[in-house]
């Protein structure tokens, strides 16, 4: 991994943006609808920017920069079209410790921002660390058309009931299991307004559902772009996941098909001799488990457990 993905909160915050052109609107934009207290440092001012600071949007310093413009800042964003400059501002924010941003200039960003879709409070960011920005445009036109278009009524609906549920369901496994059904009922895909949230929402908790035990078996290979949807689905329902490899070893935890697993599911590896005995262990909970295997294995080691669990088998292509 190149780069941490992280969520910042710049809101009240004093992010400074030096220069004042077309790069600067771009970034101001996106600092405003964060919430960020903005200063602009530029002799000159894009027309846009203007407007901003005429009506109280932002602070507009009308001078040249210096290193005394950075105190107190939070945030930097050098986006003048003069290099030595903007190497200059990140030299003077390193050493300040402020993070610092050189736009175009990926060896002088402490940080990068990526292609956002907002759908508030819902955000999706996607960044190839600047190797490939038509790439990830791409990526962010395939995912607009796969989101939801009610997903920032559901994000607001369910973050209103997080109190209320806690009354109905002591255990986190228990609202998590609720949210699942909810949000994969066929009144909430379709849903347009609070109204017929809510009527899901009481048909669910009036009949309480109980999500049972269940057992996954999916065949990997050698490319994950060969899973199967269902395969996908199944691996991101499970709450627990098997993976062959050795107990006294973390070896095989990071394989790309255990990372397109859901991320707060549990993990354990797996032998030909341990494997029936964990699931058994792992069904008796009450646990949703999902099986990994190497498609050449996977016959050997899985269908035994099918037969002797009934559980449901995924080839993969």
């Amino acid at each position: 991994m190149d780069y941490f993905p992280i969520f910042l909160s710049v809101k009240q915050r004093k992010v400074t943006v030096i220069g004042g052109g077309e790069v600067a609107c771009r970034k101001v934009d996106l600092l405003r609808k964060a919430g960020a207290s903005i200063t602009v440092i530029s002799p000159k001012l894009h027309s846009y920017l203007t407007q901003l600071a005429n009506t109280g949007h932002i602070n507009w310093k009308r001078k040249s920069y210096d290193k005394s413009d950075l105190e107190g800042c939070y945030q930097v964003w050098a986006t003048t079209d003069d290099p030595a400059l903007n190497h200059q501002v990140h030299h003077d924010a390193t050493e300040l410790g402020i993070w610092i941003n050189v736009v175009d200039d990926k060896e002088y960003c402490d940080f990068i921002t990526p292609s956002i879709i907002d759908r508030s409070p819902i955000q999706v960011a996607v960044s190839s660390g600047g190797a490939s920005p038509v790439l990830v445009r791409y990526l962010r036109e395939k995912l607009e058309t796969q989101l939801p278009h009610n997903l920032s009524l559901l994000a607001s609906y369910a973050g209103e009931q997080r109190e209320r549920i806690k009354q109905h369901f002591v255990t986190v496994d228990e609202r998590r299991k609720f949210w699942e059904l909810f949000f994969r009922h066929s009144g909430v895909e379709q849903a347009k307004t609070k109204e017929e949230l809510e009527h899901v929402f009481m048909e669910l908790l009036e009949h309480n559902p109980k999500s049972q035990a269940a057992l996954y078996l999916l065949e990997t290979g050698t490319d994950t772009e060969m899973l199967t949807l269902k395969a996908l689905r199944l691996m991101q329902q499970a709450e627990f996941v098997l993976y062959p490899g050795n107990a006294d070893s973390i070896e095989g935890a990071d394989d790309a098909f255990v990372d397109l697993c859901r991320r707060d599911a549990d993990r354990e590896p797996f032998s030909e001799e341990t494997l029936k005995a964990q699931v058994q262990q792992l069904l008796n909970r009450g646990l949703r488990v999902c099986v990994l295997a190497p498609k050449a294995q996977a016959a050997n080691l899985l269908k035994p457990i099918q037969k002797d669990f009934n559980g449901i088998y995924v080839p993969c292509l």
